[in-house]
């Protein structure tokens, strides 16, 4: 199998993360996004949305989305468990992921792809006055988040998982968006120093 990685991107970096916590290694075929790699008739032919990661296996099935591959991942090599534990463990895992990527990590890449001059190539047209509303629904969301993660150590529960990786890659994104992370956030700015010292934060 082969996972097609766009570097910087939140996304790509998402699944390199989960990769690592997983201690799994998989071979990698760079796509320079910069340079519009993403669109090449090659990553097209794999995804005809042309977005990354794609991960390509053995038998050549391809499979796309960030979660998805993460999730494909977790049935292959259940330990550690990143996708929660019991029904009620997953469930909750399940809710923060979603909570997180739509009103966190989406907001965020709203902002940066429609305010950011790197992207207007990208971004066709672009918004400037839809990306810079984004950036109040990222902030009143983890203001929600800082009160929640007052009671736990992780985004989901007292375990690291996918949810984590997610939050982690929205705020580490919210920088390029330029969008600041408030000071009186104490427990998100604990939580993120926590997780982004894990050694898969630097994958």
């Amino acid at each position: 199998m082969k996972l097609y990685d766009g570097g910087k991107a939140p996304n790509p970096r998402r699944v390199r993360i989960f990769l690592a916590e997983k201690g799994i290694s998989v071979p990698t075929v760079p796509v320079d996004m910069g340079a519009m790699g993403h669109r090449s008739a090659e990553v097209t032919a794999l995804n005809p949305l042309q977005r990354l990661p794609v991960l390509q296996l053995d038998d050549g099935t391809v499979l796309t989305e960030t979660v998805a591959i993460c999730r494909y991942f977790e049935e292959l090599n259940p330990e550690p468990a990143l996708f929660g534990r019991g029904a009620l463990g997953k469930a909750k895992v399940e809710m923060w992921q979603r909570r997180v990527e739509l009103n966190l990590f989406f907001n965020i890449a709203s902002a940066f792809r429609h305010i950011h001059p790197a992207m207007k190539e990208w971004e066709v047209p672009q918004f400037p006055e839809f990306g810079e509303s984004n950036k109040p629904k990222a902030l009143e969301f983890l203001g929600m988040l800082d009160r929640e993660l007052a009671s736990r150590e992780f985004i989901a529960g007292d375990e690291f998982s996918i949810a984590d990786i997610t939050c982690l890659c929205a705020v580490d994104f919210m920088k390029p968006a330029r969008i600041a992370l408030p000071e009186h956030l104490e427990s998100v700015r604990r939580w993120h120093a926590a997780v982004r010292a894990r050694p898969s934060a630097e994958a």
